[in-house]
């Protein structure tokens, strides 16, 4: 065992009581969710900045020691790497999320640049035996997912937000319905279910009035996958549910056809016939109607209506209505409009 004094705690770590000093073992499970000590050996001037458990955002420099958690991440936009398959002291592996999730990187996005580069320095021990000095691995996530939890929404009417690929505006989306349907008086309850740890995109729902909010990572999920993704919708619906709100907004992160578990979430019956409404987030009028056309013919869900960069002008407002017939309302700059039609919904499942 051996101390460090750590400069930066990754949201990712979001549930360990763990403070800036830290015992690191030499031992590394190379398990996803294990808490690990790094070095950043390099710099970046660009995709730089890491997020802390406090939900601030902080610039990364050569030199810091961070605590993350060893996991995947497959990326269109972004890094692309795998879990290795064992680490020792002195090893090396990269950032390959803001949220501080640590692999090998396979592939990276030109946007981005390279990754930064880390030097492990041992895994994070925590002490969860009391007057002992046994220390254990420190995981990431409030408590472990149940995969046999069964999916009971208590009639809670549910709001589900389905991209055709990340960055298409869902959470501006989510945003933009969370807001409205709190000003028209609903308790909303929020959550992500599909991604990579990060917690950025809850926390815009709690700025927004979502009253309580849950993401994947709170249970021990580092990464989504086809393998986890029903069970943990199931397990994020029925925590939100079993708080009593009045609606839950529930954001699918990545596209329908990413590696993060969204086609298993929506070909699982029993997590379909619990939404209520699906909103499709589209870049443009052609994934608006591919989406579309996904949703209808693969999974038999009808959406209510499109958003996202693709309803940014009339001239993909009117392509979307004309090529899938569904109603084209922009989060942005008609946000006040698209919570109301997905109020009316609401209100018409509750009678």
């Amino acid at each position: 065992m051996k101390s460090v004094i750590v400069d930066k705690l990754a949201s990712v770590a979001q549930h360990n009581e763990i403070g800036d000093e830290l015992r690191l073992s030499s031992e590394i499970p190379c398990e996803e969710g294990v808490l690990i000590a790094v070095r950043v050996t390099n710099n970046k001037t660009r995709y730089n900045q890491l997020e802390l458990t406090s939900g601030r955002m902080a610039t990364v420099t050569q030199g810091d020691i961070v605590v993350g958690a060893l996991g995947h991440r497959n990326a269109l936009r972004g890094y692309s790497g795998h879990l290795p398959k064992n680490l020792e002291v002195g090893d090396r592996v990269q950032l390959l999320n803001i949220g501080g999730v640590l692999g090998i990187c396979d592939s990276a996005n030109p946007d981005v640049g390279p990754p930064f580069e880390c030097e492990v320095l041992g895994a994070v021990l925590h002490f969860p035996y009391l007057g002992e000095r046994i220390g254990v691995p420190a995981r990431a996530g409030a408590k472990q997912l149940d995969a046999e939890t069964e999916l009971d929404t208590h009639g809670v009417p549910v709001v589900a937000l389905a991209g055709t690929c990340m960055d298409s505006g869902k959470t501006a989306a989510a945003c933009a319905i969370v807001g409205r349907l709190r000003h028209l008086g609903l308790r909303v309850a929020a959550c992500k279910a599909t991604g990579v740890s990060l917690r950025r995109d809850i926390l815009a729902m709690e700025d927004a009035g979502a009253r309580d909010t849950m993401i994947f990572s709170d249970l021990g999920i580092v990464t989504t996958t086809a393998e986890n993704g029903p069970a943990l919708t199931r397990a994020l619906l029925s925590g939100l549910a079993a708080r009593h709100p009045d609606v839950i907004v529930l954001e699918l992160g990545d596209g329908l056809l990413g590696a993060y578990g969204v086609e298993a979430i929506l070909s699982d019956s029993a997590i379909r016939d619990a939404l209520t409404a699906v909103v499709l987030c589209a870049n443009d009028p052609v994934s608006a109607w591919g989406g579309a056309k996904l949703l209808r013919e693969q999974f038999e869900i009808e959406p209510v209506v499109v958003t996202g960069p693709a309803t940014d002008n009339a001239v993909g407002i009117d392509q979307i209505a004309e090529r899938t017939g569904l109603k084209a309302i922009n989060a942005l700059s008609h946000g006040v409009a698209l919570g109301d039609l997905l109020h009316t919904v609401v209100e018409e499942h509750a009678a």
